[in-house]
């Protein structure tokens, strides 16, 4: 009975201080981030995004958090990793005839940054004309391809109770997938500031969202926890340990790269 009283008070005690950290080290990453919620989102992609302005959409004269072919693939990858969970089947890889096309969409992605960064090197001519709307339609492909493989892997190293079934499976929700993906970059080439606010808003959240995902699986397998949850309730520690991972590296990213540049903005090229 004592060790299991002991146990128990060790557990809350070590929840106690995560909770603390967490807290914490978002106050001092908020307080350090530009003012405002646009500002905040501004400093996560800041930390993985090069920001530059010619290769972003903009809201008004204000860039975007991330660059085109970032925003492509974060909010890609959001929209994918909502259009499995709302399946509700905590399920397995998608089958061969639906990771052949998302590997092309992934193929034609690198195609399009290797062609893009020839741009940097003058001696070296494009394939063809690199666009924004290139950069945002691949990056989205990609973000889709990434949401079909973390969900789950998520799945099956989180939940005990995972199905042996697709959570993307057939053809019908994979076209109804490409359709809303399609529908996201038309939106987002439309510049409507009433639509780019709150996709801007998610393209930063939706960073946070995927890093902490895998962040929580890697403290998920050093812990030894693998197919150990059922429920959200008890995994909640080690996702909110994820999301203090992904934090701390965005702040520490931050703080670097602005000690270099001195500036929010993006890499003047």
């Amino acid at each position: 009975m004592k060790n299991s009283g002991f146990l128990l008070t060790k557990g809350f005690l070590i929840k106690a201080i995560l909770v603390l950290l967490t807290v914490v080290t978002t106050y001092f990453w908020l307080d350090f981030a530009p003012d405002g919620l646009l500002g905040k989102m501004d400093a996560v992609g800041y930390a993985v995004c090069h920001r530059i302005d010619d290769r972003s959409f903009h809201l008004g004269e204000r860039a975007l958090p991330l660059c085109a072919r970032c925003s492509g693939m974060q909010l890609g990858a959001l929209l994918g990793l909502a259009y499995q969970s709302i399946w509700g089947r905590r399920g397995k890889f998608p089958p061969m005839k639906i990771l052949i096309p998302l590997g092309i969409m992934a193929l034609f992605f690198v195609i399009d940054g290797v062609n893009s960064y020839l741009n940097f090197i003058p001696m070296l001519p494009q394939v063809y004309a690199s666009q924004n709307w290139l950069r945002l339609a691949t990056g989205t492909g990609l973000g889709l391809g990434l949401a079909a493989v973390i969900f789950p892997i998520f799945n099956q190293t989180i939940w005990r109770d995972w199905e042996d079934e697709y959570a993307l499976g057939n053809w019908k929700q994979f076209l109804g997938l490409i359709g809303l993906a399609t529908l996201l970059v038309l939106t987002i080439l439309s510049e409507n500031p009433l639509v780019l606010y709150p996709l801007a808003i998610l393209s930063g959240l939706a960073v946070l969202v995927v890093l902490s995902m895998c962040y929580s699986l890697l403290v998920v397998m050093i812990l030894k926890k693998d197919n150990h949850f059922t429920t959200w309730r008890s995994v909640w520690a080690h996702l909110l340990a994820g999301f203090s991972i992904a934090i701390t590296q965005t702040f520490v990213i931050d703080m670097l790269r602005f000690a270099f540049t001195l500036t929010w903005g993006g890499f003047d090229l």
